[in-house]
This record gives C-alpha cells, sequence and structure tokens, in this order.
C-alpha cells in the first residue's frame, strides 16, 4: 500500500499536476457559483444543476433540499404542462428522476398524471422510451434526439429499472452505424451521454441482445471521445467537454488519457466560461471525478454541510458607452433571405441586440422558447423551425458556429450573424 501512494505521489509530480489546495479552492469557486444560481427565481429549477451539487464533496443541506422542492413543485408541473401540450419530455423527466434520486427520494412516491391517468415517473418514462423505440423503427430516428434517448436508458438504469434489450438495442444500433449526429457532425456530448448509459447497462449485468456488441459500442464510443480533442484539450467544444470527461472516467479509461481535457475545464472555469449554470453542473462532477453513474450509490447520509454562498465577488459586466455594427441574416427554410443592420451597445448579448433590432426595425420579429440552457430561437419572422421537424435555427458569427446560447453570447466587436432556419 505504502509503495502504491508513493508512486500515485510521484506519477502526480512528474505530470504536473496542480496542487492539491488550487484544485480544492477551484472546485469550492465553482461548487458556490452553483449554489448562487439556485437563488434565482426567475427561471424554473434545473434538475441538472440538483444533480452537480448532490454529486459534489461539500453542501448546503438546507439549500440542496429548498431547490428539490421546487422540483417537485415547478418543475414538476412544468412536465405536465408539458405532456398536456403534447410536447416531448423524454430528456427532462429523466433529469428529473435522476435529480430525484441524487438525494435519495422515493422515486414510486412522485407521479405524473396524463389524460386523467396518474402514474409513477418511472413507468412514464418506460412507456416515453417505448415510444421513442418505435420511432426509431419506423422512422429511423427518435421523437426527441439520441441525447435524451440516452438520458432515459441511464435514469432508468440508474433507479434500477429494467430496460428492454430492443430499447439498449437501439441505441447499440446508432452508434455502430454513426446515426448519433447533428447534420454531418458526430455528437460528443450524445455520444458521452450514451457511453454513460450503455456502461450502466454493463455494470448492471442488464440483459441486452448481444453482449459483444455492446462492448463493441462502448470502444467505438470511448475511440470517438478520444478522436474528438482538440489541440487545446477540450473534447468537442468548451461545452462537451465536462460529459466527455464523464463518460471516459465512467467507461474506466485511464486517467492519462483525459488529463488534457481536465486542464483544459480548469482553465475555462478560471476564465468564467461556464457562467451558465448549465453549463456548470456538466462540469462540476467532472472535476470532482464523479459521473452521472454514481447516483445509484448515493447514501445521503453523514454528509459535509459547510458549503455557504459568500457574496458574489463577480459584479455583472454592464456593456460599455461604445457601440458596434451589428448586420443580421435570416434565412428561411426556402431560402428566402433578409439582411438587417444596427448599432448595438458594446458587450450586449445577442438576446438584448435581436430585442433591440425587433424595436427599432420593421421586418424582423423573433420569440424564444425556454430551455435548461436558456433561451433558444423558436420563431424568426414568423417562421417557426419546430423539433418535431427536425429542424432549429442555426446561429453563426462571420461564418463561425455559435457553441453558446443567445443570451450568453455577447456583441464584443462587429459582426455578421446568420439565422438559418436547418434540418437535421
Amino acid at each position: 500500500m505504502i509503495t502504491f501512494v508513493i508512486a500515485s505521489a510521484l506519477l502526480a509530480l512528474a505530470v504536473g499536476k496542480p496542487c492539491a489546495s488550487d484544485h480544492e479552492a477551484l472546485l469550492l469557486s465553482l461548487n458556490k457559483q452553483l449554489l448562487r444560481s439556485v437563488d434565482a427565481q426567475d427561471t424554473l429549477p434545473n434538475p441538472s444543476v440538483h444533480i452537480a451539487l448532490r454529486l459534489s464533496t461539500h453542501h448546503n443541506l438546507a439549500k440542496e433540499s429548498e431547490y428539490l422542492n421546487r422540483l417537485k413543485a415547478e418543475f414538476h408541473d412544468d412536465i405536465e404542462k408539458s405532456l398536456k401540450n403534447n410536447e416531448l419530455v423524454v430528456g427532462r423527466l429523466a433529469l428529473y428522476i435522476l435529480a430525484l434520486k441524487s438525494s435519495c427520494h422515493d422515486l414510486e412516491s412522485v407521479h405524473l398524471t396524463h389524460n386523467e391517468i396518474k402514474e409513477s415517473l418511472l413507468i412514464h418514462l418506460k412507456k416515453e422510451m417505448e415510444e421513442e423505440k418505435q420511432n426509431i423503427a419506423f422512422g429511423h430516428r427518435p421523437k426527441t434526439n439520441y441525447y435524451q434517448y440516452s438520458l432515459g436508458i441511464l435514469a432508468l438504469c440508474v433507479s434500477g429499472v429494467r430496460v428492454s434489450t430492443h430499447v439498449s438495442h437501439k441505441l447499440i444500433h446508432a452508434v455502430e452505424h454513426k446515426q448519433i449526429k447533428h447534420g454531418e457532425s458526430l455528437c460528443i456530448d450524445s455520444h458521452a451521454m450514451a457511453g454513460m448509459a450503455l456502461q450502466c447497462l454493463k455494470d448492471e449485468r442488464t440483459a441486452v441482445k448481444d453482449a459483444a456488441e455492446l462492448d463493441k459500442a462502448l470502444a467505438t464510443i470511448k475511440q470517438r471521445l478520444l478522436d474528438s480533442k482538440r489541440a487545446d484539450g477540450h473534447m468537442g467544444n468548451e461545452f462537451s467537454t465536462g460529459l466527455a470527461v464523464q463518460a471516459l472516467m465512467a467507461m474506466g479509461s485511464q486517467m492519462e488519457e483525459y488529463d488534457s481535457a481536465v486542464e483544459a475545464l480548469r482553465a475555462d472555469v478560471k476564465k468564467g466560461t461556464y457562467h451558465n449554470p448549465m453549463g456548470a453542473s456538466q462540469v462540476l462532477p467532472a472535476l470532482h471525478q464523479r459521473t452521472y453513474l454514481q447516483v445509484k450509490s448515493q447514501e445521503c447520509r453523514n454528509e459535509d454541510d459547510t458549503l455557504t454562498t459568500d457574496a458574489d465577488s463577480t459584479s455583472e459586466i454592464l456593456p460599455s458607452q461604445g457601440k458596434v455594427s451589428l448586420q443580421v441574416e435570416v434565412i428561411k427554410s426556402n431560402g428566402a433571405s433578409s439582411v438587417f443592420s444596427i448599432h448595438v451597445p458594446k458587450g450586449s448579448s445577442l438576446f438584448e441586440a435581436l430585442n433591440l433590432l425587433q424595436d427599432k426595425q420593421a421586418g424582423f420579429t423573433f420569440s424564444p422558447e425556454d430551455s435548461l440552457w436558456g433561451p433558444f430561437l423558436s420563431v424568426v419572422n414568423e417562421e417557426q423551425a419546430r423539433q418535431s421537424d427536425r429542424r432549429y435555427w442555426h446561429i453563426s458569427s462571420d461564418g463561425n458556429s455559435l457553441t453558446q446560447g443567445i443570451k450568453d453570447y455577447k456583441i464584443d466587436s462587429a459582426q455578421s450573424i446568420t439565422i438559418k432556419n436547418t434540418g437535421y
């Protein structure tokens, strides 16, 4: 044992690891940032935030309990409202289940009411997953996407519910045939979630159609994640790296395989990249060397309760007095293009800039919808891009796709924004 400890210490020194105190300080900073976000009352509570707080080493149990109650009230009601409107809920329902499980909540005591039928969350999710499986069988893709499909499998698995071999096989088949993609690009975050879902099935020895195919799919996912690594260490981009690291950990990868990705995450935290709570919630577990699979083994006993929310030291950065020119091109599904120009305060968010454009110029209108990542474009110039139609508004700046949402992306210099109704 002593030899092992010494060897581990020497290895850490050899690869130039940050000292423990620096890493702990960084973790504590991100943990407090995420805890502060639960005080926001103007948005729905986010189950992903709750999961990250529960997977952390340090807790504020009173705030976590209060947030859980908000999830059971506000988020629960929002899911029922979505069901009433025939909207897709697989991903949100799966995260909700994981959040409850992370607090050791009795999942059988929570029910959804839909079409006057009352059933447990897990039974409803199983039914939703059967519908998704059927849609893949006849339409060659889920109603939602493979990210949400994987989340559904993961939530059932960590909750101890047997996942149908037909449901799991559809995901294994999608991995094998490179169907987990967005347009022509492989989705790194979806592959990461698929990896954790399939690893959970393997760990729980859940019956699958072909165990060799499962192993092959896991090896394929691991290789694709590693192949996605950029020169700066990120896997995919800044907002998929946290999940990618979690997946590699869950799949038993050696630390040296994702070391540079962890360092990239640390650098991002220092730069304030993850000011969006959803982004931070996927990174914090990875930096704690924990994964969503560990929700299954939560004991919720003898937990550290020392985390406090200091006053936010990062005051809001207001737009400067200067203005920058912004050109906005809207391309509808039929290819028709409209171009608008406006000057906006430097440092404005794209959301603020679009609101200003809508107020100042006739011919431009937009309506956003809320998501766990923040608002996204739903209707632009009276044309809607529906997920049910496999369409979305793709946004780019000077030809480069945005990796942030419209409320997070800042207009710091003159640029051309293109908003295009795109199929996938």
